[in-house]
């Protein structure tokens, strides 16, 4: 079990838990065409938004194999909403999870995403007791590929039109990091 303390900080960001008030500034991302480009959903409309958000103000703790943690990332010097992250309990017995991000594009570009990466990385070998966590991306995805290579992950798998992601055959790239690599 995690049940971790908030706000986590870093340098520049807090990640906390999602609140109501985040509806507006949540939605004025995941409503944008290049936010959901290599992500399962299509743009979101203020009540899907809503609705996801719903979800997100629940997930502040890892009780049992299958939760998350869904977090809201901030700017520490005005708490703006500037993005998300996740980290996902995958498996109790082979002790493993998975970080994930999203950032409103205006923010992309700054490290934010490699900043948040390294508290979720602590939380799941450090404080989960984790053995392995995977960040999984489409393969045309660059940009994430890149914060993960930052992170000390390593590019493991590379699978070759392995899903059908809106309408298309996409590639998904896994990297992933052992407990026994990771150095916090």
């Amino acid at each position: 079990m995690l049940r971790p303390r908030y706000p986590i900080t870093t340098d520049r960001l807090l990640l906390r838990p999602f609140t109501p008030a985040d509806l507006h500034d949540l939605h004025a991302y995941e409503s944008r065409p290049d936010v959901a480009r290599y992500l399962y959903w299509e743009p979101r409309d203020l009540d899907t938004v809503r609705t996801y958000l719903d979800k997100k103000i629940t997930r502040t703790a890892l009780h049992h194999e299958g939760d998350a943690l869904d977090l809201a990332i901030t700017l520490r010097d005005t708490g703006r909403l500037i993005g998300n992250c996740i980290l996902i309990w995958t498996s109790a017995h082979h002790r493993q999870g998975e970080i994930g991000y999203v950032l409103h594009p205006d923010h992309h570009g700054h490290g934010y995403a490699t900043e948040v990466g390294t508290p979720l990385l602590r939380l799941g070998f450090q404080d989960l007791h984790l053995h392995r966590i995977v960040g999984r991306l489409d393969g045309r995805n660059t940009a994430s590929a890149r914060v993960l290579e930052k992170l000390g992950m390593r590019r493991e798998a590379h699978l070759i039109h392995n899903e059908r992601v809106k309408g298309e055959w996409a590639d998904e790239v896994i990297y992933a990091m052992l407990e026994s690599e990771w150095t916090p």
